[in-house]
């Protein structure tokens, strides 16, 4: 099962949107990283909360071994929730522009 944490808009730099869950919530952005080459081993992506500015965690663009879709997978981290595992989809129903963060639950 998986359980969505965060709606998102896609913007020009990135995605705007909410992340929550039953105890947090607070508006993110998740904006291109500026700093990255094709050389380097920085994300693709900072993950920012927007009333403060914190990074709240990174994300990199992927590739499907099943499928060779592209996705975003994504790490947060933050003493509230400690380390989450997350992957960015299309939003259900396939409005453009709209997406989801999923929570990757560890593997027991």
């Amino acid at each position: 099962m998986s359980a969505t944490i965060a709606r998102l808009i896609a913007n020009e730099k990135g995605f705007t949107g909410t992340l929550a869950t039953l105890a947090i919530r607070c508006p993110i952005s998740i904006v291109e990283n500026a700093k990255r080459s094709d050389e380097s081993q920085e994300p693709d992506y900072r993950v920012v909360a927007t009333r403060n500015g914190f990074e709240l965690g990174a994300a990199w663009v992927r590739t499907s071994q099943r499928t060779g879709a592209e996705y975003i997978s994504v790490s947060l981290r933050a003493p509230e929730f400690g380390t989450l595992y997350a992957n960015i989809a299309p939003a259900p129903g396939g409005k453009e522009g709209e997406f989801v963060m999923i929570w990757n639950p560890p593997a027991n």
